[in-house]
């Protein structure tokens, strides 16, 4: 692995980590955006998976958005243009040629690559699996206010259950009263990941309602590249299979892709079936 830091336009920096091959051209490199409250670090397990998936002459890199790990704190006036602003350094720095996002790094990559059109940066190939984009509606976004009180008075264990509650509709944790998932919520944020989660929670507010507060169509995606791969996986909250289905649907030439056994978090955690997919894409 190869360390290093990004100088961005507005005077931030972004730690930047590459696996592979170091000296890759930039048709044989993957950009990794990461989702929220998730340091680039939690990505490396999935970052040197797919390295090797991809073989010799192939590097990944995946960095610190705004806000996580080694990464500067996201500015006063920030918003998706700072993170496509962070896309276009990051390119600039590795030459990449392909991106790939998860979660909410999938919304960053996509209206990042809406904006690169007709331009240089426009990439070779771009994929992303459950991506976190307000489609039509089609994420619940009204939660976001109680998540933000909650972080704004220091209440981890509220924070956390208003978010749970949001991202598991349907499931019995989403039955649970708040109070008590606040208080059970409260036991698990003494956990060291949870306690890495309580520590990106402000940034996350931000990063969150850049994503979700303006419901986006999917027509507006309609200039993204005809090779545009879009995942989900089947087991995750049924809004990210939505939202893949309709982008699809609205992107000329582009492929879609439901992993049955795939959970939202089968990225970082670098689930073999799902690398192995995201690996033939990027080769094929």
């Amino acid at each position: 692995m190869k360390q290093q830091v990004i100088e961005t336009h507005d005077g931030g920096r972004l730690a930047l980590y590459s696996y592979g091959t170091a000296d890759a051209p930039g048709e044989r490199r993957v950009v990794v955006i990461g989702g929220a409250f998730l340091t680039a670090l939690i990505y490396r397990p999935f970052s040197e998976a797919l390295s090797k998936g991809l073989g010799e002459g192939w590097a990944v890199d995946v960095y610190d958005r705004r806000g996580r790990g080694d990464s500067t704190p996201q500015p006063a006036d920030y918003s998706m243009a700072t993170e496509i602003a962070d896309v276009r350094t990051i390119m600039d720095a590795t030459g990449a040629r392909n991106l790939f996002g998860h979660s909410l790094g999938g919304s960053v990559a996509l209206n990042a690559v809406q904006e690169f059109t007709g331009t240089s940066y426009m990439p070779d190939k771009l994929a992303v699996y459950d991506a976190a984009v307000n489609i039509d509606g089609s994420i619940d976004t009204a939660w976001l206010d109680g998540f933000e009180q909650a972080v704004n008075s220091g209440k981890v264990g509220h924070a956390l259950a208003h978010m749970k509650k949001a991202t598991k509709p349907g499931t019995a944790m989403a039955r649970i009263p708040e109070p008590i998932l606040a208080g059970l919520m409260a036991l698990v944020s003494r956990t060291r990941l949870n306690r890495m989660f309580s520590g990106v929670m402000p940034s996350a507010v931000g990063e969150l309602r850049a994503a979700y507060n303006e419901a986006d169509h999917a027509r507006d995606f309609s200039v993204l590249p005809a090779a545009t791969h879009f995942m989900a996986g089947g087991k995750s909250p049924s809004y990210y299979k939505v939202t893949a289905q309709r982008l699809h649907a609205a992107v000329p030439g582009s492929t879609y892709e439901l992993s049955p056994k795939g959970f939202h978090g089968s990225i970082p955690a670098a689930v073999k079936e799902l690398v192995s997919d995201i690996s033939e894409y990027f080769k094929g």
